[in-house]
């Protein structure tokens, strides 16, 4: 287990950008989706409004006291219920192999929902593959796994083809 004191969790800076887009692909390849990050590092700076842009996205990076390196990060978005109100999602949350098992998975997670809880939203939502280990990680820090319930919510996509088929509809 970490110490407070070992890692810094903080916003993105643009400096700590090409680190967060490094960290994306090595999810994508663990996820086996490799293929899949199309962003690239000045779509992330824009999204997250780093030079003035609306932001769309808040990425956080932990910073390894020690070697003062990101070693993990988060992407967030606000989002929202029409049952319970704010919400905040968590898009991504990886920290690297070579520090996992010091809390440093633990402590974004924990930061990550503080931020939720001082912005008032009633809950932080996420997606996990339905064979990624860390469900177990997200259970014991008090996760709800609702595809787990019976009559849960299924989750959907609508890709950027078929809503460009979609808009010409409107035409």
């Amino acid at each position: 287990m970490s110490t407070k004191e070992e890692f810094i969790f903080r916003r993105a800076e643009i400096a700590d950008i090409k680190a967060v887009r490094e960290m994306i692909q090595e999810l994508a390849d663990f996820e086996r989706y490799s293929n899949g990050p199309e962003l690239s590092e000045e779509d992330l700076i824009r999204d997250a409004g780093l030079t003035g842009q609306q932001e769309l996205c808040h990425i956080y990076v932990l910073i390894d006291n020690a070697t003062q390196q990101a070693i993990g990060y988060a992407i967030c978005f606000n989002s929202y219920s029409t049952w319970q109100g704010r919400a905040y999602f968590l898009e991504d949350l990886y920290v690297r192999p070579a520090h996992r098992k010091r809390g440093a998975g633990a402590r974004i997670f924990r930061e990550v929902a503080a931020i939720a809880f001082k912005l008032n939203c009633k809950r932080l939502e996420f997606h996990v593959l339905c064979w990624n280990p860390a469900r177990e990680f997200y259970e014991r820090l008090g996760a709800s796994n609702l595809t787990a319930i019976e009559d849960a919510w299924q989750y959907y996509r609508v890709d950027q083809q078929q809503l460009a088929k979609l808009a010409g509809e409107l035409a």
